[in-house]
């Protein structure tokens, strides 16, 4: 786990503000959810036999014996949510959320126990177009960013129920026949969930993977259909896709649709915004069949591509307010400011120090203006304007004439 530090903050303020604006664009609306959730939520939802409920959640009993975990996604607790205040039957929604998620698995690059994720959730809206939305807000968030050459598309179906039950019998009945070249998590999982072998990083098991039929081949004629009008309609809208038969997800609950944008600007190839459509999920937590389609991505990765060209980030300040001998009276000052210039950012020195000290400092803070008060100032009822970035000379003005100077000197 890991501290963000105020040196790193403005970066990630600015990438949660255009994430904000790009959802707000589309009509999602934000929905909080707790951190901590009853554990029963994420084995019902996950599934018991994945590395996520077996491995890496961080799961403790409370003072009552209840069994509670700190939430290692936001799909489950959202569903949960909807359902808990009636959110989701026979109404369409478009959600998101962002926060701290919890998982105990090996640190690497831009992931850590505590991550922070940005997630988007629909409910009540079964068909490709839904997919195709996400997808395209997704692009478009890119574009907002400044990363869409950093990242591409990978696409694929898992079909529905009945096309992965078919599939499962063939993919079974393939790996036990080469079982003794199979790692021992994936005879694990030969019985209980054979479909999460595919997602195996051991080498052998991967060679045999290989030669494995393709779910592809196993999919009836809805879930074709529907995949198929989903690559039509982002072929229409220019969005570039490359088809991933091998891409599956780590959860039990997605079905058909899913998508994946990955980067390789970090190393080794590595995974950003990841989604796609679970339809079963609302049913199997209890709450009436719901058609849903959503993804989440991780803030850090994210973070990670933009400081190799970052934006350009405002300081903490527009204007530094140096008075050496005046702190008092330059409180005061910063204090009217505030109230007839919203939204410019004043900061005033405390702690005392010479005036040049005092000038170091605000040079170091970013603004764009010191403003010097003294005791021919104040006698005189004025103000020094000092340009610190940019041409400009220093003037004295009047503390009535203030406000609208300096509104013109930041606009200039």
């Amino acid at each position: 786990m890991n501290d963000i530090l105020p040196d790193q903050t403005p970066l990630w303020q600015w990438l949660e503000g255009h994430v904000r604006t790009v959802l707000d664009s589309y009509g999602y609306r934000e929905i909080r959810m707790p951190l901590v959730e009853a554990t029963e939520l994420f084995k019902r939802s996950i599934g018991e036999v994945t590395d996520i409920v077996e491995k890496e959640m961080y799961t403790f009993d409370d003072r009552n014996g209840d069994s509670l975990t700190l939430r290692p996604e936001g799909t489950a607790s959202c569903v949960r949510a909807g359902e808990q205040h009636g959110l989701l039957y026979n109404q369409v929604q478009r959600l998101w959320y962002a926060g701290p998620m919890f998982r105990h698995e090996r640190p690497q690059a831009g992931r850590y126990r505590q991550f922070h994720q940005i997630g988007v959730e629909t409910f009540g809206m079964a068909g490709p177009d839904i997919d195709a939305e996400v997808i395209l807000m997704t692009a478009r968030l890119w574009q907002a960013l400044g990363l869409a050459d950093k990242v591409s598309l990978e696409l694929n179906s898992l079909g529905d129920s009945d096309d992965r039950r078919r599939y499962r019998e063939a993919l079974v009945a393939y790996l036990e026949s080469h079982r003794d070249a199979l790692d021992e998590d994936s005879i694990r999982r030969l019985e209980k969930n054979p479909l999460r072998i595919l997602d195996s990083k051991d080498p052998g098991t991967r060679e045999v993977l290989a030669g494995a039929p393709s779910l592809s081949e196993y999919l009836g004629d809805e879930s074709r259909t529907h995949f198929q009008q989903l690559c039509t309609m982002l072929d229409d809208a220019g969005v570039a896709y490359t088809l991933n038969p091998a891409l599956v997800r780590g959860l039990d609950y997605y079905g058909k649709t899913v998508f994946e944008w990955v980067t390789d600007a970090l190393g080794a190839q590595g995974t950003v915004c990841a989604g796609g459509r679970y339809d079963g999920l609302v049913e199997q937590l209890g709450g009436r069949a719901t058609p849903a389609v959503g993804f989440a991505m991780g803030i850090e990765r994210l973070v990670l591509l933009l400081e190799q060209a970052p934006p350009e980030l405002p300081s903490a300040a527009d204007i530094y307010i140096v008075a050496p001998e005046q702190a008092g009276a330059a409180l005061v000052l910063a204090e009217s400011l505030r109230d007839s210039l919203p939204g410019v950012r004043v900061q005033c020195h405390c702690g005392g120090g010479s005036f040049k000290s005092q000038m170091k400092k605000a040079d170091k803070s970013g603004a764009r203006l010191a403003l010097l008060l003294g005791s021919e100032e104040l006698a005189e009822n004025s103000v020094t304007v000092k340009p610190l970035r940019g041409e400009g000379e220093q003037q004295r003005i009047a503390r009535d004439e203030l406000p609208a100077a300096l509104q013109s000197r930041l606009q200039g």
